[in-house]
C-alpha cells in the first residue's frame, strides 16, 4: 500500500546519531536564528507588498497570521522538543504518517525555503541599489542590471536582477565554510537589525496621523478566494515571514540539549518578532499612508505585477509606500530623516543576508537528510572532511535560488513560496495529534496544552490563508506536486532505505556507509 512505510521513531533517532552534524548551537543561538528569520522578510521586503493587498489593514494581516502562527509554532515546539533532528516537517510527518505523505511535504519544503530565500535576496537588492549605490556613492545602476523583466513583475527596461544574484551567491558560500561560523555571523547582523527597527519605531510613531489610516481596509477585510487582496490576502502574502520558527526545528540536530532549547528558540522568536511587525507598520502606514494604488473596479493591482509596476513608474505613484523597493528607508526620508532613512537601508543591506543565510541552511538541512534516507542521491548528504557541511547540496541549492532572484519579483516570489510553507505547517499540526495517539508514552519536554483544539486550528488556519493566495500561487502547489510524485515514483520509492528494510549507518566523515537491516514496516 501506498502509506504503509512509516519509519519508526527508533530508526530515525538512531540514523541521526551516526551521521550527523555537528552540535554548535545553544538555545539563544537558535532564538536568534528565528528572529534573524522573521525579523527582516516581513517587515524591511515585504511591507510595501503587504500595504498593496490590504492598505493600512496591513496591521490586521499581521494580527491574522500571528494567531494561525502561534497555534503552528505550538505544535512545532511539540514535536520538534520530542523528535530533535534535523528535517523538520518532513520528519515528523515520515515518523507519523509515512514516507510518501513525508516526500510530500519535504517536497514542499523546497518551494518554501528556496523560493522564500530568494525573495529577500530581491528585497535585499532593493536597499542596496537603493540606499548604497544611489543615496551614498550617487550611482545609478541601468535598470537591465537592478531588476527582472517587466513582462515578469520587475521594471521597465529590466532584464537581470545583478546585485540579488550576487548576494544569494555569496549567503551559499558562508553557509557553506561552516554552522557555527554562519550562527556568530547571524547574531551579529540580528543585534543590528533590532536597533534599526526599535529606531524607526521611536521616530515614526510619534508622527503617526490617524487620517493616514482612512479607510482602514480599502480592499476590504475578505477580498475572495484566490483574490489574494484584502486583510487576509495581505496575511497570506506575509506569512512566509514567520517560518523562522519553521527554520530553527530543521537545527535541532546542530542544537545543544535540544529537548530544552529548541522549544526556547521556536516560541521565544515569534512571540519578540510579532510586536515588532505590527509596530513598524503603524509607523510607516500612519506616516506617509499606505493605500493600494486601485485598478478596475476598485480592487488593488496585484502585487509584483506588470500592471503595478507601470503605476509605479508614473510621477503620482512615485512616492508611494507600495511602490518603494526599500520601504522603510523610504518612510523616513519622507518625514525628514533622511540621514537616518539612510542608515537604517545600511541595516537592511547588512542584516537582510541573515534572513536568506537562515533560509537557504534550512532548505540544505531538508535535502541532507531526504538523501540520507534515500529519496534523493546519497551524493546530497555528502559532508565536506574540514567544514563539516553538506557542501555539495548547499552549493546546488544556493545556485537555483541565485537564478530565481535575478529574474523574479519579490511579491510573486512570496505568494509562490507560501504555498508550501501552509501545506508543512499544516502537516505539522496532524502529526503531533498522530504522534501523541501512536506513542503517547515518548517523553516531550514540552507538551501542548489543549493538542486537540489547537493543532485543528493550526489545520484550519492554513487551510484558511491557502485559499487567500492568488488563483495563480494556489495553482504551484499542485503542479509542483504532480512534478515531486513523478519523481518519487520514477527514482525515489525503489531506493528508499525504509522500503528496503535498512537503514542507514555511517562511521565517518566521509560518508562512507554500512547499511544495517531492520524489521520492514508492516503493511
Amino acid at each position: 500500500m501506498i502509506l504503509d512505510r512509516v519509519k519508526p521513531l527508533d530508526a530515525i533517532l538512531a540514523a541521526a546519531s551516526k551521521k550527523s552534524l555537528k552540535r554548535t548551537m545553544s538555545g539563544f543561538q537558535l532564538m536568534l536564528f528565528g528572529i534573524g528569520c522573521i525579523i527582516g522578510t516581513g517587515i524591511f521586503v515585504l511591507t510595501a507588498a503587504g500595504a498593496q493587498k490590504a492598505g493600512p489593514g496591513l496591521m490586521l494581516a499581521f494580527a491574522i497570521a500571528g494567531v494561525i502562527c502561534i497555534v503552528a509554532a505550538l505544535c512545532y515546539a511539540e514535536i520538534a522538543s520530542t523528535v530533535p533532528v534535523s528535517g523538520s516537517a518532513y520528519t515528523y510527518t515520515y515518523a507519523t504518517m509515512g514516507e510518501f505523505l513525508a516526500w510530500t511535504v519535504g517536497w514542499a519544503l523546497v518551494l518554501e525555503y528556496a523560493i522564500a530565500a530568494s525573495a529577500v535576496s530581491v528585497g535585499w537588492s532593493g536597499y542596496f541599489v537603493g540606499t548604497i549605490l544611489n543615496e551614498t556613492f550617487g550611482i545609478h545602476l541601468p535598470a537591465w542590471l537592478s531588476g527582472g523583466p517587466l513582462a515578469l513583475g520587475g521594471v521597465e527596461g529590466g532584464f537581470i536582477n545583478l546585485p540579488a544574484l550576487v548576494i544569494a551567491l555569496l549567503v551559499t558560500w558562508l553557509l557553506m565554510i561552516g554552522t557555527s561560523e554562519s550562527a556568530k555571523f547571524n547574531a551579529v547582523l540580528v543585534t543590528i537589525k533590532v536597533t534599526a527597527l526599535t529606531i524607526f519605531i521611536a521616530l515614526t510613531l510619534p508622527q503617526v496621523d490617524a487620517e493616514k489610516f482612512n479607510p482602514f481596509l480599502p480592499a476590504g477585510l475578505f477580498g475572495g478566494f484566490g483574490s489574494g487582496v484584502g486583510a487576509v490576502g495581505a496575511a497570506a502574502t506575509i506569512f512566509f515571514a514567520y517560518v523562522g520558527f519553521d527554520a530553527v526545528s530543521t537545527a535541532a540536530e546542530e542544537t545543544k540539549d535540544p529537548q530544552r532549547n529548541v522549544p526556547i528558540g521556536l516560541v521565544g522568536s515569534l512571540l519578540f518578532c510579532t510586536v515588532f511587525y505590527i509596530a513598524v507598520a503603524a509607523g510607516a502606514i500612519g506616516t506617509i499612508g499606505g493605500q493600494p494604488i486601485m485598478g478596475p473596479g476598485g480592487i488593488p493591482f496585484p502585487a509584483g505585477s506588470e500592471e503595478l509596476a507601470r503605476q509605479c513608474a508614473l510621477p503620482q505613484f512615485s512616492a508611494a509606500l507600495v511602490c518603494s523597493d526599500e520601504a522603510l528607508a523610504h518612510v523616513l526620508r519622507q518625514i525628514g530623516w533622511s540621514g537616518v532613512g539612510n542608515a537604517l537601508g545600511y541595516a537592511a543591506f547588512l542584516a537582510l543576508p541573515s534572513v536568506i543565510l537562515v533560509l537557504l541552511f534550512a532548505q540544505t538541512r531538508i535535502f541532507f537528510v531526504m538523501s540520507r534516507d534515500g529519496l534523493l542521491p546519497e551524493v546530497l548528504s555528502r559532508v565536506h572532511p574540514k567544514w563539516h557541511t553538506p557542501y555539495i547540496v548547499t552549493i546546488a541549492t544556493g545556485a537555483v535560488v541565485a537564478v530565481a532572484a535575478a529574474f523574479l519579483p519579490v511579491g510573486q516570489l512570496a505568494d509562490i513560496a507560501n504555498a508550501g510553507t501552509l501545506y508543512a505547517f499544516a502537516m505539522v499540526a496532524i502529526a503531533v495529534l498522530v504522534l501523541r495517539r501512536q506513542r503517547p508514552e515518548i517523553p516531550r519536554p514540552f507538551k501542548v496544552r489543549g493538542v486537540w483544539f489547537v493543532a485543528p486550528a493550526a489545520v484550519a488556519g492554513c487551510v484558511f490563508l491557502f485559499l487567500n493566495l492568488p488563483f495563480e500561487a494556489m495553482m504551484v502547489l499542485p503542479v509542483w506536486s504532480v512534478i515531486g510524485l513523478v519523481l518519487y515514483f520514477a527514482y525515489s520509492r525503489s531506493r528508499s532505505h525504509l522500503g528496503r528494510g535498512i537503514v542507514e549507518v555511517v562511521d565517518d566523515i566521509e560518508g562512507d556507509e554500512d547499511l544495517v537491516p531492520i524489521k520492514p514496516p508492516e503493511a
